[in-house]
């Protein structure tokens, strides 16, 4: 794969440090370093502290970066190797410092080439290994809520129920989570991203709960909401609301579709049901070694969705002052449908 980003770079050279890159082209889990591409060489440069695993996760060189050894010499040595005048940088993510370093320190360069989102671009077909990955970190999540629902009560604090929540994915066997947890509610379930607080989990509260952990660095996504006692016929409206919208908008994906015209189902059916305003974001994202990757279900999304790509579909009704509801699951694009990830149950809990 790192050579098709060579040839598409318009380049002679590329340079990536954006570490979520770095891992998938050159197979290195640390985050810290770069890694130099060209025709004739793959380079892993990173510090003492990584040299051993970087060694043992990646076959690219790999050469140590120190204050005698620093990273912008090692690349001025490799682009002479090369007789490379032609460089190709991340801008999505390099700052504006680090960029003005290198062009100061790398005047052989004379041309810098943009990658824009060719390096991402790879990514968004996922291999049936990425696949795995991102199936298992979905079923330990699935594993995590069924627990969840035996444990979650009235009283507990929603900074206590993440918590809980965060632990039953790791003690299931996640490397880790995909986001900080979403545990949000009654009126905070308003909030798409609410961040957890002390506020105790009271009787009538919706509770909704977006979260994720990880598998190989692969990341997983899914969202709940459940009624703490009975639900009120409102609360019922909204909730199978948003879940006709998910399943409406999933019974129509498949390889060939353009991504706001899934959103779009989702979108119109909430509009005619009365809550229009209440859906702000898209309806999903591309999931991989990040949360929130392309292609997506949004209205601005004009790219064709191919198969196996990875999409979240997730509408939501919120309601300031009142309380919210979404529900996401993770699906992976089928030529002829989707295969769905995310198995816990969707028609309303009442807890």
């Amino acid at each position: 794969m790192y050579r098709k980003l060579v040839e598409n770079s318009g380049a002679e050279a590329v340079l990536i440090t954006d570490p979520v890159n770095m891992r998938y082209y050159s197979g290195f889990a640390g985050g810290e370093g770069a890694v130099y591409l060209s025709k004739n060489r793959q380079v892993l440069i990173t510090d003492s502290r990584y040299t051993e695993a970087a060694a043992k996760e990646s076959s690219f060189e790999v050469i140590e970066e120190g204050l005698s050894h620093k990273r912008t010499e090692i690349l001025a040595e490799c682009l002479e190797k090369d007789g490379a005048a032609s460089l190709a940088y991340e801008d999505q993510s390099m700052t504006c410092s680090e960029f003005f370093r290198l062009q100061e320190a790398l005047p052989q360069v004379k041309e810098w080439v943009r990658l824009k989102s060719t390096a991402d671009d790879l990514r968004r077909i996922k291999t049936p290994e990425e696949i795995k990955n991102i199936a298992a970190a979905a079923a330990i999540a699935d594993k995590a809520f069924s627990e969840m629902m035996k444990i979650l009560k009235v009283g507990m604090t929603e900074k206590e129920a993440a918590a809980q929540l965060e632990f039953l994915m790791k003690k299931f066997g996640a490397d880790g989570t995909s986001f900080d947890t979403i545990f949000a509610s009654g009126i905070h379930s308003s909030m798409p991203h609410a961040v957890p607080t002390d506020k105790k989990i009271e009787e009538g509260d919706f509770v909704t709960m977006d979260f994720g952990c990880k598998v190989n660095g692969y990341c997983s996504d899914m969202t709940r909401t459940v009624v703490m006692g009975k639900a009120t016929d409102k609360q019922k409206e909204v909730y199978n609301t948003v879940l006709e919208a998910n399943e409406r908008a999933m019974a129509q994906v498949k390889a060939g579709v353009v991504g706001k015209d899934i959103d779009a189902i989702a979108r119109d059916y909430i509009k005619e049901a009365g809550y229009g305003e209440y859906f702000g974001h898209g309806l999903g994202h591309s999931v991989g070694l990040y949360i929130h990757e392309n292609p997506r279900f949004s209205p601005s999304e004009d790219s064709v969705i191919e198969a196996n790509v990875t999409e979240t579909v997730e509408p939501g009704i919120y309601i300031p002052g009142w309380g919210g509801v979404r529900i996401e699951d993770l699906i992976v694009v089928k030529e002829d449908g989707y295969e769905l990830l995310s198995h816990s149950p969707k028609q309303l809990i009442e807890l």
